[in-house]
C-alpha cells in the first residue's frame, strides 16, 4: 500500500469515526475508539486530522492516545496475549512465565506491548486480570489462562502459532 493510500485510509477512518460519534461534548475518547476499531490502531498519521476535526491541538490528541494504554500505535497481532504483571502473579512465578514467553517469541515487553516480527502474536503486560487466586495468569483474547508455568505458556504460544499457520494454509 502506498503512503498516499495509507493517508487516504487514515483520513477516511477519521472522518467516518467523527461522523459516527456525532456532535457531543468531549468526543475524543469515543472517536479514538472508533478509529482504532476501523484501523486496528491509532497511527501517528491520524493525530493531525483528528485534531482538526475536533478543534483540538495535536498535543491534546497525542497526549490522550499515549495516556490510555488501550490505544495502540501499531496494529496488534492476530492473537493478543495479556500477561499479568501484578503482585499476586509475580509472587507465584509470573516473572518466569513472562520471561519464558518473551524468550520463546523473541520479543521484549520492556516498553509495553510488543508484536512478534511475523505479526501473529502481541504480548502485552497488564496489571491485574482479577485472577489472583489462580495466578500466574494471562488472557488470550477473552479466554483466561491460569496456573501458568514456563512450559505451559510455551505450549500455549506454540498452539497459537500452529493454529494461525493452519488457518492461513486453509
Amino acid at each position: 500500500m502506498s503512503e498516499h493510500t495509507q493517508a487516504t485510509d487514515v483520513n477516511a477512518a477519521v472522518a467516518a469515526a467523527v461522523k459516527e460519534v456525532g456532535p457531543q461534548p468531549g468526543p475524543l475518547l469515543e472517536v479514538l475508539h472508533a478509529v482504532q476499531h476501523r484501523l486496528g490502531c491509532v497511527p501517528e498519521e491520524a493525530v493531525a486530522p483528528l485534531a482538526a476535526a475536533l478543534n483540538l491541538s495535536r498535543a491534546e490528541v497525542h497526549g490522550t492516545i499515549t495516556f490510555y494504554h488501550h490505544f495502540r500505535r501499531t496494529p496488534a497481532g492476530r492473537w493478543v496475549v495479556q500477561v499479568c504483571r501484578a503482585e499476586s502473579c509475580l509472587s507465584m512465578g509470573g516473572d518466569a512465565v513472562a520471561a519464558h514467553a518473551e524468550k520463546y517469541l523473541g520479543v521484549s515487553m520492556d516498553h509495553g506491548p510488543v508484536t512478534t516480527p511475523c505479526g501473529r502474536i502481541t504480548l502485552e503486560p497488564v496489571y491485574c486480570l482479577g485472577l489472583c487466586s489462580q495466578s500466574p495468569a494471562a488472557l488470550v483474547g477473552d479466554d483466561p489462562q491460569v496456573h501458568l508455568t514456563p512450559q505451559s505458556v510455551e505450549t500455549l504460544l506454540a498452539g497459537l502459532l500452529a493454529a494461525d499457520a493452519i488457518g492461513s494454509a486453509a
